[in-house]
């Protein structure tokens, strides 16, 4: 049998509210999700056991041993064992579900090669899990586990900044409980054909209390507004990844190309959200 691959993309929060979190610690959300047209690629082969290798970009420090949530997915999943390679594009800990994506890349992976498998609970590999399989426009609520897909055809040009700081998800929501003992609930969603507009009639709850944090997300948002055409830029997820919005593709790519020469260390890539 031929390799199975499978595109794991990068996952952009265009809003995430969050509500106070439960008696086990679960926060409720509700997020407007779009993928972006880049990410991870994965790679799974049948083999006699499963097992992962990791090359590509960020594949430095990043652990191939039994912690990885793609082999932690292949041991959820069962049968037919394979060899997995993940190239690996997208920044580590970097709020756009990089390890979910690649953990559900290799879901669809497995069952590609064997459509009688089940994968199981996907929330039990991660909550952006579920999301990252479907890797389609949509509203995800509660921990993650609900998902409401958003039939559209709408693409928008983007750039995607992270400044080449690592944020810990645990050390973002310790933080928000702190500041927020008294956290409301998520705001609810009016999704209707403008996703521009429900986006910006939203927030990211994690985006003040991050860029405290990591001042570099503040830079990061700022030179993303400073160019033409820019239309929402917000940070995504638990950060330190944001991205910008334009109204075309070459104010994106300008904007993407300006930043890249003036921060040489910043991840910088220009793309696309939504579509295939």
């Amino acid at each position: 049998m031929k390799p199975v691959i499978e595109r794991a993309r990068a996952k952009i929060n265009l809003t995430l509210h969050v509500g106070k979190s439960s008696s086990g610690g679960l926060h409720p959300l509700e997020s407007l999700v779009m993928f972006a047209r880049i990410g991870d690629r994965l790679t799974a082969q049948i083999a006699d056991e499963y097992s992962l290798e990791i090359d590509g970009p960020f594949a430095k420090g990043l652990s191939a041993g039994e912690d990885n949530l793609v082999l932690k997915m292949a041991r959820q999943i069962g049968g037919q064992p394979a060899h997995f390679t993940l190239t690996k594009n997208l920044p580590v800990a970097s709020g756009i579900g990089g390890g979910s994506a690649d953990a559900a890349a290799a879901a669809r992976a497995l069952l590609a090669i064997d459509a009688d498998r089940s994968p199981g609970n996907l929330m039990d590999i991660g909550a952006d899990v579920p999301v990252c399989f479907q890797s389609h426009t949509c509203v995800m609520y509660g921990a993650g586990e609900h998902i409401d897909i958003i039939e559209t055809e709408t693409v928008y040009p983007c750039v995607l900044v992270n400044p080449g700081r690592a944020i810990s998800t645990a050390a973002i929501f310790k933080a928000f409980d702190h500041m927020h003992e008294g956290a409301r609930s998520p705001k609810g969603h009016a999704i209707g054909v403008d996703l521009l507009e429900a986006a910006r009639e939203g927030r990211n709850d994690l985006e003040a209390i991050a860029c405290e944090m990591v001042p570099d997300i503040m830079t990061v948002l700022m030179e993303l507004n400073g160019y033409e055409g820019a239309q929402l830029c917000r940070m995504s997820g638990s950060g330190a990844t944001c991205f910008g919005l334009y109204e075309t593709s070459s104010q994106a790519r300008l904007a993407a190309a300006q930043i890249s020469t003036k921060f040489p260390h910043w991840w910088v890539e220009h793309s696309f959200l939504g579509g295939s």
